[in-house]
């Protein structure tokens, strides 16, 4: 019978003619990803074929489709259409401890808070520069992957510092920070974005690789009151913060685009956190879409050193 030695897991496996490869593989419980179900309508199930491509199949249509697409070489196989003949010795390219969390990831409800309570909390939005183009280059199911990769490693982030992921639009999302307790919480969103766009510069490297291709992200963050509350009906319900300060803060991460940055804040939100983070020297004026007269909003360039000293204190206690 044929046998399977996948690396980096070091381990072999029998198999037989009429079992694909993304089938033994969870059969034995190596978390194989497979973001469409093995239907060959994504690549994250993909091998490398390292040694004994010839005891593969022919590429099914399916298969040939979608290597064409994103012009695979023949050492390059889909595990969910590809069965064997012989020993092959393979590497499984989308394995990392990001992916081994994503598969075993268990679905924890959201915060609530009682309704119509009202705070002053710091609202983030975040999303992704140059969506629509990345995600019309690749198939729907590769995208779904990515983005469940980003916001994994998004939310890791926001609920480090103490946020809740209040909603997702496409590839945008919102987060707050100071729902039970607002002490620091403009100082919290502010670390937090710091951190994510550290994140994504070291997200890339992943998706040139698997891709060829590479993203950059856009935040802004203001500190204002909301009235937060639960909406939604029986197990759906979701905790929702209202007012204009979420608007306003939707409006600063919109003027990224306007200003060519990255991270911009509100001016209330700089009030708070003026001694904690570096910013850039000039301030820049920006007429907010929806609203009225210009406002000043601040470059985020960087944490300042006492911060960035108890943010390296907090992550060594964390590994």
């Amino acid at each position: 019978m044929p046998r399977i030695y996948y690396l980096p897991d070091e381990r072999e496996v029998e198999t037989d003619e009429t079992e694909p490869i993304l089938q033994a593989s969870l059969r034995v419980g190596i978390p194989h990803a497979h973001a469409c179900g093995g239907k060959a309508r994504c690549s994250t199930c993909r091998v490398i074929i390292l040694e004994g491509l010839e005891h593969c199949t022919p590429r099914n249509a399916k298969e040939r489709k979608l290597a064409a697409r994103l012009h695979f070489g023949p050492e390059i196989r889909l595990a969910c259409q590809t069965k064997l003949i012989g020993n092959v010795k393979l590497r499984r390219p989308v394995l990392d401890a990001v992916d081994v969390e994503l598969t075993s990831q268990i679905k924890t409800g959201p915060i609530l808070s009682p309704v119509g309570e009202e705070k002053r909390i710091a609202i983030l939005f975040a999303d992704i520069s140059g969506y629509t183009s990345f995600a019309e280059s690749l198939p729907p199911y590769d995208v779904i992957h990515v983005l469940r990769r980003y916001f994994h490693l998004m939310g890791k982030i926001i609920a480090r510092n103490g946020g809740y992921i209040s909603d997702y639009v496409g590839d945008g999302l919102m987060a707050l920070f100071g729902i039970e307790d607002a002490t620091g919480a403009a100082f919290q969103a502010v670390k937090a974005g710091v951190e994510m766009l550290e994140a994504v510069e070291k997200l890339n490297p992943y998706l040139e690789a698997m891709y060829q291709r590479s993203f950059q992200i856009r935040i802004g963050v203001h500190y204002g009151p909301v009235v937060l509350g639960t909406i939604g009906i029986a197990n759906m319900m979701k905790l929702a913060a209202i007012g204009d300060a979420v608007n306003f803060a939707s409006r600063i991460e919109a003027a990224n685009k306007q200003v060519g940055t990255k991270f911009l804040i509100s001016e209330d939100t700089h009030h708070q956190v003026s001694k904690q983070v570096r910013v850039n020297r000039c301030c820049v004026p920006v007429t907010l879409r929806g609203k009225s007269g210009d406002y000043i909003v601040y470059e985020v360039i960087g944490l300042g050193v006492r911060a960035l000293d108890a943010s390296s204190a907090q992550k060594t206690q964390d590994t």
